[in-house]
């Protein structure tokens, strides 16, 4: 990535700038520690190491002599750096590691994360000033966070990317590529040929002028631990017939935004060689109305053979992830994890940057929690409650997907998805935002990848060396 640099590749003619961390809670022993002139320079910009706050000190001859960050402790590291990219003159930086203003171990890969995450721009419609500041990576895994920031970059893309060139056929693309670049094998399966297979994911796409398509790919060893990812692709989301208002309309492109997490997870898995037999399951539809429009009332069918009748057409995610869980188990997967920008509720719940994670092994996903927190990309446990799956029992066909209430969006619509996974299977449901609504250092407005380097370094502890 042009943001990183190794230490082999950097411009030997001249050191890299140091950066050096001051923390709030020690910045007077760093001030009394340090030399006369640059305390003078502290006092003089009235440099008090607020929290992502930057002092640049020059060089007799007018260079950058070094910079100072400020560091609140209680603030997430992780977006220490991320204001760097854009506040910074060019050049070629790097982590101060010694004396009192070093970076303390625990802060270095997160800071460094959040450096290439501020570093993001997204100028495929309108030319962005690109950042022409690198940092070099000294003292780190150089792999593993290139192929992190990569795949939030690539979430991001795909998120920003509107429909009219991120349809269903353009994110077929898109996973084919990837899948090439790694020597996975991928397929796609289109419009009628979903009828009799795939009929709740063939039911929802089927009004768009683009026809829907599942999309598959699979990679590493056959005897390795079947691991599977499932990602919502629903390219754009009007509601159906049920018809969402302009303003729920809005970005509505988003509604992909588990399959860009699928994807950008599997792109870390392949890069960084997990030893999984990984399978990737996409369901991507527009959901658009049509004459022929699924419409509310219908019952329909499901590759698992249950019957779904529709309370509202704007409830189509878990009516694709249906048939695409149903194909993961029968072709054996023994973990599941699914990505989807499923429900109003969790955000009501919880806002735009806790995303709720569900799974049936409650000790593993408290597991999770806590790595999430760590890692400043939280997620919080929510509850397969049993009391509520009544609410999606109507009387004429084997589920609804609605609730028969407005409360408990987010477990009825997981509750519906857990019907379709196979009891034997560890499952996980990520019921994720994957946007932005305003800009703030290192997380731009628009598209955001959620609980990706947390289930990243889940799945690295449970299969890695």
């Amino acid at each position: 990535m042009t943001c990183f640099i190794q230490p082999d590749a950097h411009d030997a003619s001249s050191a890299p700038i140091p950066i050096h961390c001051v923390l709030s809670d020690q910045y007077q022993a760093h001030i009394d520690h340090a030399a006369a002139p640059h305390r003078q320079w502290a006092h003089r910009h009235d440099f008090q190491a607020r929290a992502g706050e930057v002092l640049i000190f020059p060089s007799q001859g007018g260079e950058i002599d070094q910079v100072w960050v400020g560091v609140d402790p209680e603030h997430p590291p992780v977006w220490a750096l991320a204001g760097l990219p854009s506040k910074l003159p060019k050049g070629q930086y790097v982590l101060a590691t010694q004396g009192s203003k070093g970076w303390p171990e625990h802060f270095r890969s997160l800071a460094t994360i959040g450096f290439g995450l501020g570093a993001y721009r997204f100028d495929r419609y309108k030319q962005q000033p690109a950042s022409s500041v690198q940092l070099v990576l000294e003292d780190q895994d150089p792999q593993e966070l290139m192929a992190l920031v990569e795949a939030s970059h690539l979430a991001r893309d795909i998120v920003n990317t509107p429909t009219n060139d991120m349809g269903p056929e353009a994110l077929a693309n898109t996973a084919r590529a990837i899948a090439e670049t790694h020597g996975a094998d991928c397929q796609v399966i289109v419009g009628d040929e979903l009828e009799r297979s795939f009929p709740a994911i063939h039911a929802v796409g089927r009004a768009s002028a683009e026809p829907p398509r599942l999309i598959t790919f699979k990679w590493g060893r056959q005897d390795a631990p079947a691991l599977a990812l499932v990602g919502k692709g629903v390219v754009f989301d009007s509601g159906g017939l049920s018809i969402k208002p302009a303003s729920g309309m809005a970005v509505m492109k988003k509604d992909l935004g588990g399959a860009a997490h699928v994807l950008a997870l599997a792109q870390v898995i392949m890069t960084l060689g997990l030893d999984v037999n990984l399978r990737v399951y996409i369901p991507a539809v527009e959901n658009a109305i049509a004459g022929n429009a699924y419409r509310p009332s219908d019952i329909i069918n499901t590759r698992k053979g249950s019957t779904v009748e529709v309370g509202n057409t704007d409830a189509e995610g878990r009516l694709v992830l249906a048939d695409a869980l149903t194909l993961a188990c029968e072709e054996g997967a023994t973990r599941i994890i699914d990505f989807a920008t499923l429900t109003g509720a969790a955000r009501v719940a919880l806002g735009e940057d806790l995303p709720p994670i569900y799974g049936r092994d409650q000790a593993a996903t408290r597991e999770i929690q806590a790595l999430s927190f760590e890692l400043d990309d939280p997620l919080w446990p929510m509850p397969l409650f049993e009391g509520y799956r009544s609410l999606i029992q109507p009387p004429h066909a084997d589920l609804s997907n609605t609730g028969g209430t407005p409360m408990a969006g987010s477990i009825t619509a997981a509750l519906f998805l857990d019907h379709f996974v196979a009891p034997e299977v560890d499952w996980f449901h990520l019921d994720i935002y994957a946007w932005n609504l305003s800009d703030r250092p290192g997380r731009p407005i628009g598209g955001e990848a959620q609980g990706l380097r947390a289930m990243w370094a889940w799945l690295k502890a449970r299969y890695g060396d």
